[in-house]
């Protein structure tokens, strides 16, 4: 077995990816405080075709040396805004009629290999601060909470693996 090199894999160049038709999904990153999990969220949500990222509250903008150092140019790829309060952008997703998803572990969540997602509607998945998670205020505003099944000692998962678990689920459920 050979492995792939760089130039035989078949990959959009930057003009191409703006273009390109997007998975119906879109990244809410609140309050983090690392740059290197943004970043990482970045390329992931570049691997995937994300519509859009929000960063919100305390989470660091492109362009950062830091962030750079992981994203590999994807901040140059996926569209990215940044909202001062996560709650104020959750209504106004909602009012154009995307469906808001916090992942949290929280009473009545579903789990996600068992949400099965409209394949006519638009998701905003949120994801909260490493440490406090996703603030109550915005699991209030969400439509659904969806919990990532975990079955070690440990009760969390790092929020860049959160987001390329839940990214990889939804874009696999959401293709099919």
């Amino acid at each position: 077995m050979k492995k792939t090199s760089n130039q035989d894999l078949i990959r959009l160049e930057p003009e191409a990816f703006k273009t390109a038709k997007k998975t119906r999904l879109q990244i809410i990153l609140d309050d983090l405080r690392s740059l290197n999990n943004i970043g990482s969220i970045f390329r992931t949500s570049d691997a995937f075709l994300i519509e859009k990222i929000y960063l919100c509250g305390i989470t660091a903008q492109p362009p950062h040396r830091d962030i750079q150092k992981t994203a590999l140019g994807s901040t140059e790829t996926v569209d990215w805004e940044y909202h001062p309060h996560a709650v104020s952008l959750i209504k106004t997703l909602q009012e154009n009629g995307i469906i808001v998803l916090g992942i949290e572990q929280a009473e009545k969540a579903v789990w996600l290999q068992e949400f099965q997602p409209d394949h006519n509607s638009t998701y905003a998945i949120v994801f909260g601060n490493e440490v406090k998670g996703v603030a109550q205020e915005v699991i209030d505003q969400c439509d659904e909470v969806i919990e990532i099944p975990q079955f070690g000692s440990k009760h969390s998962l790092n929020v860049a693996v959160s987001a390329g678990v839940v990214i990889w689920e939804l874009f696999n459920k959401l293709k099919s």
